[in-house]
């Protein structure tokens, strides 16, 4: 155990005191940064006025267009000929053009531009046009639309869990979010940490370190040593991310969180979402943010946590271990590919199954697979914020340790032939041979 605790700490410092282990420590929050500034500066960017000229032959939506920030309008009683001599000539950026419509079947509405317009314009345009032929069918029909707006009804289904410490407040999207960020996250450190494994025992297998090492420890030893050695690296760069995303995103999203919403709200399109918002804020009494922080408070976040890291590592460790037995089995990174495919291939299926766990995080798709070595690190954690009976987390751990060491076993196997081959044409036949081999 002496030797394994040596690979370990020497695998842990050569990475942790490169330059590049550094800069990316550093670099990575500055990039979630920068991501947020860019989504701050763009929201608050309205872009160009567009001046638009409307030919209304109907007569019915001359109050409709009013001018904004976003547009600006011109009617015009010309003809359509001369608005579109109009619009090549660079006096308008559109035409819209309104014949004289029948409210029971509105057709013929055309907007005319040189080049395509955005969604959100054309949206909105439609939904000015929309509104004001409902409004006019609710007075033909001598219904008032004030009446019609009380008839509405809007009904919040509170959800409350039951257990034996009594009634809990749940909130579905508070455990979706929670879920859907922690499984990727252990879906891309496995991945990022896994291949970084792989080329390390690539690198060192070709340019012949390894035999000189093999003299004094045993592979298994080195292998074992290797794969938590940059489990390590990986969590210690992960926990740097965490606490250093959290500063710059917090210093980036005060600066322009509130201009940001407000110049969204004023967007083309976004009347709705804005009333909406309004009407939300309105009904909880103002109280938007405590019904968040209430949402997040209803989660078991002392298990998510726990449960986060166990199958992090154990996620990793399980996967590491083939990652460095492919890498053994090897000569170089193109030769790598042919073996990659059927290691990670779980953790694809996984990712893409998470909409159909989500769907039912209790039934019998989400407990098998997150029962499965192989696929249980994205599957349950996904399923932990929404509740999961602790017989079944304790069950998932329990296998999910038994998979990491039959993984270990497997790939030791390998690990210890493959090492010390060179310029073997490896194919799954060889990897069979070399796991029946006798040492």
């Amino acid at each position: 155990m002496n030797k394994v605790g040596l690979i370990i700490a020497r695998e842990y410092l050569s990475r942790v005191r490169k330059k590049s282990f550094i800069i990316m420590t550093l670099l990575g929050p500055l990039l979630f940064g920068g991501f947020f500034f860019f989504i701050g500066w763009s929201a608050t960017e309205s872009g160009e006025t567009k001046h638009l000229q409307v030919i209304d032959e109907s007569g019915m939506f001359e109050a409709v267009f009013q001018d904004s920030k976003e547009m600006t309008f011109d009617y015009s009683t010309g003809n359509l000929d001369a608005a579109k001599r109009d619009l090549e000539d660079g006096a308008y950026d559109g035409v819209l053009y309104i014949p004289r419509v029948d409210v029971e079947n509105p057709e013929g509405v055309t907007f005319y531009a040189q080049s395509n317009p955005s969604i959100s314009l054309v949206h909105s345009l439609s939904r000015k046009l929309e509104g004001e032929i409902e409004n006019e069918k609710l007075r033909r029909s001598g219904i008032d639309k004030s009446v019609l707006d009380e008839l509405k009804a809007d009904v919040d289904i509170a959800t409350i869990n039951l257990s034996a410490g009594g009634e809990k407040e749940s909130s579905s999207v508070g455990a979706t979010v929670i879920g859907y960020v922690a499984s990727f996250l252990i879906y891309i450190f496995i991945f990022v940490y896994g291949t970084q494994c792989m080329r390390g025992v690539v690198e060192e297998k070709t340019s012949r370190i390894i035999e000189v090492v093999i003299a004094s420890v045993k592979p298994f030893q080195l292998m074992m040593g290797k794969v938590i050695g940059i489990a390590g690296v990986g969590l210690t760069q992960f926990i740097l991310w965490i606490l250093l995303t959290m500063g710059v995103s917090s210093v980036v999203g005060g600066a322009f969180m509130d201009d940001a919403m407000k110049a969204q709200q004023q967007r083309p399109g976004m009347e709705e979402v804005a009333a909406a918002q309004a009407e939300l804020e309105e009904d909880s009494g103002g109280d938007f943010m405590a019904k968040v922080a209430g949402a997040v408070e209803s989660i078991n976040l002392p298990m998510v946590v726990v449960a986060f890291l166990f199958f992090f590592l154990a996620g990793y460790l399980l996967y590491g271990a083939l990652f460095a037995a492919i890498g053994s089995a090897v000569d170089s990174d193109a030769d790598a590919q042919q073996f990659m495919l059927p290691v990670t291939m779980p953790l694809i299926v996984a990712i893409v199954m998470l909409t159909a766990v989500l769907n039912d995080p209790n039934g019998s798709l989400a407990f098998w697979m997150s029962m499965i070595p192989f696929t249980s690190p994205v599957v349950m954690m996904m399923r932990v914020p929404f509740g999961v009976p602790v017989w079944q987390l304790a069950l998932s751990m329990a296998l999910m340790v038994g998979g990491f060491v039959f993984t270990v076993w497997v790939a030791s196997r390998i690990y210890r032939i493959g090492i010390l081959m060179h310029g073997t044409k490896v194919n799954y036949k060889v990897l069979a041979k070399w796991f029946m081999m006798k040492n």
